[in-house]
């Protein structure tokens, strides 16, 4: 199945000189949203992951599915002020600002193995942020998933944020 068909391209989103990769028109359609699943699911099955985490909020859509299909709990990871409990947050860079991130300080225990999914890899900020936080709290990074990577070239500052750590992409665009 050819999933980038299912990928709506927006130039100008969310600012000039930016292209949005919409991954609605992906999720409407069953066959697809199933084989997306599958795909970023499929190296991690039988490794022993615990949790996965998805960052807010497309990271959320394909996270949960992924934890059903590997047999994982789902942590969400989330902007200030949208967690109930004590979270620990850190802040990174965006291609257009800032930004920062949460998790709940006891969503993670010491040593526990951790897949982290997001629908896209751009500058690799959120990763990073997310991947900081995760270890903050002793878990143990077992990899990443993207639907999408938009770093072609391995040796840019954002891929070296993924240094030792298995990342699986599905669509590299």
């Amino acid at each position: 199945m050819d999933l980038k068909s299912y990928i709506r391209t927006v130039p100008g989103f969310p600012k000039p000189g930016i292209n949005f990769f919409d991954i609605t028109t992906l999720l409407k359609e069953p066959e697809a949203l199933v084989e997306a699943v599958e795909q970023m699911a499929r190296p991690f099955i039988d490794q022993g992951i615990q949790r996965v985490v998805g960052m807010e909020a497309r990271g959320f859509i394909l996270g949960a599915p992924i934890a059903m299909r590997i047999g994982a709990g789902f942590v969400p990871v989330r902007k200030p002020g949208k967690l109930p409990a004590a979270t620990h947050q850190v802040s990174y860079s965006l291609e257009y600002g800032e930004d920062t991130l949460c998790i709940h300080q006891d969503a993670i225990q010491a040593g526990e193995k951790v897949l982290i999914v997001d629908d896209l890899l751009a500058t690799g900020g959120t990763v990073g942020a997310t991947i900081e936080l995760v270890r903050k709290l002793g878990g143990e990074v077992a990899g990443v998933a993207f639907l999408i990577d938009l770093l072609e070239l391995k040796d840019l500052p954002p891929r070296r944020k993924l240094d030792g750590v298995h990342t699986h992409v599905v669509l590299p665009m």
